[in-house]
């Protein structure tokens, strides 16, 4: 296989990548076939090695400017720079690139990250960004909806008791404290739909090389924060019974091909807490040695910087522990023939 990159197709415009436009499939369509012909692209299924990229959350919610959790990393237009870069790797690759699979955080109103489903004594929902500790919950100063029971199926007395075990679980794992975001990724939503330019980018490769994308929707569950694709932040109730079964396609991903990129949004939260919990299912099953085959791709991905919080030295140290544990950090700067291992043939 040729690593030589693709010129980029003459629709890419970067400075269109930081908006919300309706992707002309049918114009996209004709421009694929084209292109494929022009620089003998082969189907997919041909591919050898075989290489997937994975892309995490790369939604309008987490993207653009105008939304709600927009991660705007140090440079402060940190996920709008990352995507103009993503979505070049994109096409300039179309010929490396196997497989893309996305995943999509999917949310509805009455979750346990969002307002609604918390109340202070005064029955005041907290702020966004606020913070609920184990502390919080024990000492009354935040405590679940009761209006919100009957909905989810609990009784105000069980629910309750299951926020109580809810942040109680997230601090002894180690996990970050329980946050209340803005509504986000909402099911339904303009926020909840990829960032046009990069759905252009896969719908182009997916024509180019007869290629069927993969779309994971991830964060259903009202009861549980989901940052990782492989399960969620807690997935266990008061009696010990999972609320989410486990997603072991990443993990079946990394099996079946020979590289596997990982990028997306936010580099601190979902990105990270994805590797962590692949790199922990390939040692739980005995393939550790697997980690080699995953690539961290570092330029197109940031981290959540808001008012009060700063995570990027918390992605730049969890991306080291990935590396002690066997993955690659690279670059789109990056030859593909000088990323460390790829394999070329």
């Amino acid at each position: 296989m040729s690593f030589t990159p693709l010129p980029l197709p003459p629709h890419y415009d970067p400075q269109k990548v930081g908006q919300v436009w309706k992707v002309d499939y049918a114009r996209r369509f004709e421009e694929a076939q084209a292109w494929a012909r022009q620089h003998g692209l082969h189907p997919a299924a041909q591919d050898r090695p075989r290489v997937a990229l994975v892309l995490i959350d790369v939604q309008n919610t987490f993207c653009l400017p105008d939304f709600e959790l927009f991660v705007a990393g140090p440079s402060g237009r940190g996920a709008v720079e990352d995507n103009q870069r993503l979505v070049a790797f994109i096409y300039r690759h179309l010929h490396v690139i196997t497989r893309i699979v996305a995943t999509m955080d999917t949310h509805l109103p009455m979750q346990i990250f969002h307002p609604p489903f918390w109340v202070d004594e005064h029955g005041r929902h907290p702020a966004p960004f606020t913070v609920i500790t184990a502390a919080d919950v024990e000492a009354g100063r935040w405590r679940f909806n009761p209006a919100l029971a009957a909905a989810l199926g609990l009784s105000p007395e069980q629910a309750q008791q299951y926020v109580h075990h809810y942040v109680r679980t997230l601090e002894s794992q180690g996990k970050y404290r329980h946050t209340v975001w803005p509504f986000h990724a909402m099911l339904g939503g303009i926020g909840h739909a990829l960032v046009p330019a990069v759905e252009e980018a896969i719908f182009f490769h997916s024509i180019a090389r007869y290629a069927q994308p993969r779309l994971i929707l991830k964060g259903q569950h009202p009861l549980t924060e989901h940052y990782s694709a492989l399960k969620p932040e807690v997935n266990r109730d008061l009696h010990g019974r999972p609320l989410v079964p486990p997603n072991t396609e990443l993990l079946d991903l990394v099996r079946t091909h020979d590289a596997v990129i990982i990028t997306g949004q936010a580099k601190s939260h979902c990105v990270a807490w994805t590797v962590n919990d692949l790199l922990d299912a390939l040692e739980a099953h005995g393939q550790a040695y697997l980690a080699g085959r995953i690539y961290l791709l570092e330029d197109t991905t940031s981290p959540v910087v808001v008012p009060g919080a700063d995570f990027s030295a918390a992605a730049d140290a969890a991306f080291a522990r990935f590396v002690a544990r066997g993955a690659h950090r690279v670059t789109t700067a990056q030859p593909l023939d000088a990323w460390p291992d790829f394999p070329l043939e």
